[in-house]
């Protein structure tokens, strides 16, 4: 198994891919790994004695300014667009990850790589923890604006077979993304797609989903276009790191809560873990015809090692396969 990894682009630059990579080397001594990005950085936070790691030179880097197109074209020595070449020309490469500007991975991503047989658009498919110790994914979160009702579908089935794959989760439940739980609701767009939803074989369909129900443990997977699930996720977690913020806030206000808190530390230490999205890995590109996955940009090693994880349970399933077959028969 062979991942790339773009180490550049991130906000805590090379030294958290790094770290990341060596950890997951850890568990998975089985991987191999072609760091893409500045060699004499990337050399100085790699082990001396590490063996299955390949390091490739990429001076330059693009950022979130970059337009995609013209990144592409006029940066072909930066990480990214060089990490993604590689995955393309190297048989023998699996996946790629990275921590840099989503918007033209996306675009590197779909020119490049191409696409599952069938699939219209590529789709984003991030993970959240639900309250009842689950978790979510919602698709898509970023990757298309403008929908079709065919497109929601196909973001249905993808999905599933990825909750499936990595995740183990027999039936995911789908719910649609909408502003009330009624069939009705909705606009042109939303009412199609439940019809079609709701007719699909390979999509346990349950009905809409109001926002605000996104954590309740009521569902394995969220359809929406790309615009409102970018919105639900960076709401979603917004308000769970401002909250946070207020709770250290209110204990350190008076002396009786610091005495409180003191008999709570490890609920508070436990609830910071559970609302760490680092913990819960990168978004995978769902569609493209070999593995990548975005990670956030503020991403520590800790995520990184993770999403290393969520490429390996992939790739351990015929994940891409399963996703052709069945939108195949959807059609």
């Amino acid at each position: 198994m062979k991942l790339i990894v773009d180490c550049f682009g991130g906000d805590k630059g090379c030294a958290a891919c790094v770290k990341g990579v060596t950890d997951a080397l850890k568990k998975r001594p089985d991987i191999t790994f072609v760091l893409v990005g500045d060699e004499e950085k990337l050399r100085a936070e790699l082990p001396a004695d590490e063996r299955n790691v390949e390091i490739v030179h990429a001076p330059d880097t693009v950022s979130g300014n970059d337009k995609p197109i013209d990144a592409i074209r006029l940066k072909p020595e930066s990480s990214m667009v060089k990490a993604v070449r590689i995955l393309r020309e190297d048989k023998t490469a699996d996946g790629l990850i990275s921590v840099g500007a989503t918007g033209v991975l996306i675009a590197a991503a779909t020119l490049r790589i191409g696409r599952i047989e069938g699939v219209r658009r590529p789709a984003f498919c991030p993970i959240l923890p639900t309250m009842n110790g689950g978790i979510v994914g919602i698709c898509d979160s970023g990757a298309n604006v403008e929908c079709t009702p065919e497109m929601l579908l196909q973001f249905a089935v993808m999905g599933s077979e990825y909750l499936k794959a990595a995740f183990n989760i027999s039936s995911p439940r789908v719910a649609l993304l909408n502003v009330g739980t009624e069939e009705e609701k909705g606009d042109d767009l939303h009412r199609n797609a439940y019809q079609l939803l709701k007719k699909a074989e390979h999509v346990n369909f349950v009905g809409n989903m109001e926002s605000r129900d996104l954590l309740s443990g009521k569902y394995d997977l969220v359809v929406c276009d790309g615009f409102s699930g970018n919105v639900l996720v960076k709401a979603t977690e917004g308000t769970a790191l401002e909250l946070l913020k207020k709770i250290k806030k209110d204990i350190f206000s008076k002396t009786a809560y610091k005495i409180g808190a003191m008999f709570m530390k490890k609920m508070f230490e436990e609830e910071k873990r559970f609302m760490n999205y680092q913990n819960y890995g990168g978004s995978v590109l769902l569609g493209t015809e070999k593995i990548v996955i975005k990670g956030h940009g503020s991403s520590d090693a800790a995520a990184v090692s993770k999403c290393v994880e969520q490429a390996a349970a992939m790739l351990g399933s015929d994940l891409n396969a399963n996703i052709a077959e069945k939108l195949k028969s959807e059609e």
